[in-house]
């Protein structure tokens, strides 16, 4: 069991910015208390990935201090299905919550648009906090940020998972062993299918005021990706972006799956009312906050873009381009780095270069089970210049984002005083320098122009990161 005493101390010393290898270290023996954690936002992310996982692999490690929503019927239902216990408090304040509550660590899994006044607030009160990504959703709310942790020594942490992937990280180990030497250009697509990638569009992350658009939400898993891999800082962004396939219908105002005349003809139909634990959480509960879950995806308030490309060029002079399609009839990714001695391709869940054969539905269900899954091996191809190709297997479980879950969690509450070689605990300036790409990438769209990183917040992009 983890010291609480030594994880405040520990996690606290760290500075803003510096590398996060081991926020939760601890090298004394435990004292008999278990870590003290509050959980703010009880939807899907929060109920699941930080909320019953938590309880179910590490109840000997720490405890749930308290919960807190807007919505008290969501916390009724998260205490029960997380696991808490009776002495866990539930809230609809934070700033209640914190009046009676003196807790190590508070996780953040609201919408994004408000993490940072749960993260402000709880470092001003002392609190270190982990947030989900993204971190933020545009640069003033970074600035906020950033100037809370280094006025209070406090940390955030960001919870990252896609670096944890053994997949993903044996990508990191042979770019950070030089096998294509000297890194000189990067194309990288992202393919959301019909199910998944709709169901952003049917939710709150279709409203730019909410998510910052999938730039943000979504893409900044993929551009902290991209910052990690290279181990260097973006400079400079330009990018398009269009909603030309949801959204655009005026008559869909206020039209949801449940109450829509066109149940029989359209092919993006979804019946909430089949999920017993979807009607629960969310159809449920409308009554507490208005949250409607199933939302037409061609309604009129839908305002960010269906379609993506953005130019990256970093400090230290390699160019990116990337792209995110959201309505694909297949969900999948491709990356390719191009350097001075060869070439690396990686991808996975491309369906002409798979053996394995899963419904479109059934990949992301996957993805999101946490109980493990069975292991099998996805290539990595290496080519280098003026020799053959090698295809490099690396053993895969699609389960709990390709293996990256279980890592993260591992690495925070059970095994803090393990190297962490490839620096895949994120912090501040990672959670910034992601968003920061997505907000670079929001204005140029709307100016025509490149966005320099550096006229965004105080961080300077450094061309090899510290």
């Amino acid at each position: 069991m983890l010291d609480r005493r030594k994880f405040l101390t520990t996690i606290g010393t760290i500075a803003a910015g510096a590398a996060v290898t081991n926020p939760l270290k601890a090298s004394i023996l435990a004292q008999g208390e278990k870590l003290k954690v509050v959980l703010v936002g009880t939807g899907i992310r929060g109920t699941g990935f930080w909320g019953k996982r938590l309880v179910d692999a590490y109840s000997d490690i720490l405890e749930f201090d308290a919960l807190v929503d807007i919505n008290p019927g969501r916390l009724e239902l998260a205490k029960s299905h997380i696991g808490v216990g009776d002495k866990c408090g539930l809230y609809t304040s934070f700033d209640e919550m914190l009046e009676n509550h003196e807790p190590d660590l508070i996780m953040v899994t609201t919408t994004d648009a408000t993490h940072h006044q749960y993260i402000v607030k709880s470092l001003d009160n002392g609190i270190d906090v982990l947030t989900e990504k993204p971190m933020t959703t545009d640069e003033d709310k970074c600035r906020e940020i950033l100037d809370a942790e280094r006025r209070n020594n406090r940390k955030v942490i960001v919870g990252f998972n896609y670096r944890w992937s053994p997949y993903n990280t044996k990508i990191k180990e042979m770019l950070t062993n030089g096998e294509i030497g000297d890194i000189v250009s990067v194309d990288f697509s992202w393919m959301l299918n019909t199910s998944h990638g709709a169901s952003y569009f049917r939710r709150w992350h279709g409203q730019r005021e909410h998510s910052g658009t999938l730039l943000v939400h979504k893409a900044t898993h993929h551009f902290d990706l991209i910052n990690w891999w290279l181990d260097s800082d973006p400079k400079e962004v330009f990018a398009f972006g269009d909603l030309e396939f949801y959204g655009q219908r005026p008559e869909k105002k206020g039209v949801n799956c449940r109450n829509c005349d066109e149940k029989n003809t359209c092919k993006f139909y979804w019946d909430i009312l089949k999920s017993d634990w979807d009607k629960k959480l969310y159809v449920d509960n409308e009554k507490h906050d208005g949250y409607i879950r199933d939302n037409c995806l061609f309604r009129p308030e839908i305002n960010i873009y269906d379609k993506m490309n953005v130019n990256i060029k970093y400090a230290n002079n390699v160019y990116v381009n990337y792209m995110l399609t959201t309505y694909s009839p297949w969900e999948g990714w491709r990356v390719a780095f191009n350097g001075t001695k060869g070439r690396i391709d990686a991808f996975l869940d491309v369906p002409f270069m798979e053996t394995e054969k899963l419904s479109q539905e059934d990949l992301h269900a996957q993805e999101m089970n946490q109980e493990g899954g069975d292991m099998t091996y996805k290539p990595i191809i290496h080519h280098k210049l003026w020799e053959d190709q090698k295809v490099i297997n690396v053993g895969y479980s699609r389960a709990g984002h390709g293996g990256g879950d279980v890592r993260l969690h591992d690495q925070i509450f059970k095994n803090p005083e393990k190297e962490d070689i490839y620096k895949h605990m994120a912090g501040t300036r990672d959670g910034a320098m992601s968003v920061l790409i997505g907000v670079a990438a929001r204005k140029s769209i709307e100016s025509g122009q490149p966005v320099r990183i550096a006229s965004l917040t105080d961080l300077e992009p450094r061309a090899k990161r510290i």
